[in-house]
């Protein structure tokens, strides 16, 4: 059976659910005037999230202070987010999607893949179907999407990326040479700008070129495991399935999300602390210890990164784990405002045995151990919020503090479970 994946993605999509909003209440339509989401119209501050058409015309880019927009467009309309809209909008347009395919992935806030395998006798037409979920979107939501579809999701997605907005494309394999292969490097899916100016420095530009190279070439450039993928990318080539639910991870996991803007490591740090307190200590109570560790947080475009490491031999030391932690942090953040944070220890293993190391301080490891047993076992007498640690408790900055209210909220309700 040949596969047949959708990918749709809402046009601008805070620009549009706000716009979508402000039609309904009789308000200027912000998709045709100079206009932006992010930041505090008031003190002019904060970052462009999301931009309208004319707005782009002004030159104005997702990302740069609205202070500097401003000095482009004097006239500028500026919004500012609102989560709580962009949610219901969403819900509202992946209820629609899921009606018509048997698996939907959600990609992000406002991209899902469909997979319309095996769906030819209730839809014949793929192109009529996919005209059909854009047109209802925009009849019954009052904002646009772009569809693509092809064989797999690559191809899918880089299709949804063409002329916009409310338009359907498709990028079959056959259409890759015309479609496909013209267009820059940096259309790649996954591409980054470092991978960019290395693979133009040697002379490739298209991702037909690079299609055209030999795979051992890119990887030269790129790396073996990042070129082996992007190799594949760019001749079309993408196995992976589409997935109704993420696979469930075997382990423990901490997640704090914020009304207000993070926007340094002096904010971060504590709330890493806390969060990597809280997964080790649950992970203690399972009498686990874990060989990885990850750090995962979401820009305000709702984009997730994510980093991980593997360490040689398993812990379950707060310190430790913090430690990590917060070398992973400080390694992949790149300083974009922040609206959710989370920590995660998988691979876990119940051996009581770890290996000595000479190159550590032992000593001081197993009095960190002991700490945590004596927090531990106060907690569990006493409940949660009844010991932290003073780094934490000292902590003057406020959405720390709200975020580590947030979580002992959270670790209750696990201790209440748990116990």
């Amino acid at each position: 059976m040949n596969r047949l994946i959708f990918h749709i993605d809402v046009n601008s999509a805070f620009l549009s659910w706000e716009s979508a909003r402000r039609v309904k209440e009789g308000l200027p339509d912000l998709r045709y005037i100079p206009a932006c989401i992010g930041g505090d119209p008031k003190k002019r501050t904060g970052i462009v999230v999301a931009k309208s058409i004319p707005a782009k015309k002004f030159g104005i880019q997702t990302g740069e202070p609205v202070a500097m927009a401003l000095r482009k467009c004097p006239n500028l309309v500026i919004v500012k987010s609102d989560f709580e809209l962009y949610i219901k909008c969403s819900r509202a347009f992946k209820e629609i999607c899921a009606s018509y395919a048997p698996v939907m992935e959600s990609f992000s806030i406002d991209e899902v893949f469909l997979d319309m395998s095996g769906t030819s006798l209730v839809y014949p037409d793929p192109l009529k179907t996919a005209f059909e979920i854009k047109d209802k979107i925009r009849n019954e939501l009052g904002f646009t999407v772009n569809i693509g579809i092809s064989t797999n999701k690559l191809l899918a997605k880089m299709a949804s990326d063409f002329e916009k907005p409310d338009k359907v494309h498709t990028l079959f394999p056959d259409e890759i040479p015309i479609k496909m292969w013209p267009l820059p490097v940096r259309n790649l899916l996954f591409l980054g700008k470092a991978s960019e100016k290395r693979l133009t420095e040697a002379g490739i530009h298209t991702i037909g070129d690079m299609a055209h190279s030999s795979e051992e070439e890119i990887q030269r450039l790129l790396g073996s495991k990042a070129g082996h993928q992007l190799y594949q990318y760019a001749c079309g080539i993408d196995n992976s399935p589409v997935k109704a639910q993420p696979e469930e991870a075997k382990g423990f996991s901490v997640e704090t999300t914020f009304n207000d803007d993070i926007v340094s490591v002096e904010q971060v740090l504590p709330i890493l602390l806390e969060q990597c307190d809280i997964v080790a200590t649950r992970m203690r109570r399972k009498e686990k210890k874990c060989t990885s560790i990850s750090v995962n947080f979401r820009t305000l475009d709702f984009r997730n990164k994510s980093h991980q490491m593997t360490i040689p031999n398993a812990t379950d030391t707060t310190d430790e784990i913090y430690k990590n932690a917060q070398k992973l942090f400080t390694e992949s953040w790149k300083g974009e405002p922040l609206r959710l944070i989370g920590v995660a220890l998988t691979n876990l293993t119940d051996e009581s045995f770890e290996q000595l190391s000479l190159f550590e301080d032992n000593e001081k490891k197993e009095r960190y151990r002991k700490l945590d047993a004596t927090m531990d076992e106060i907690r569990k007498k006493f409940g949660n919020d009844k010991i932290t640690r003073a780094s934490i408790m000292n902590s003057s900055i406020g959405i720390a503090k709200k975020a580590r209210a947030q979580m002992k909220n959270e670790d209750d309700k696990e201790s209440r479970t748990v116990e």
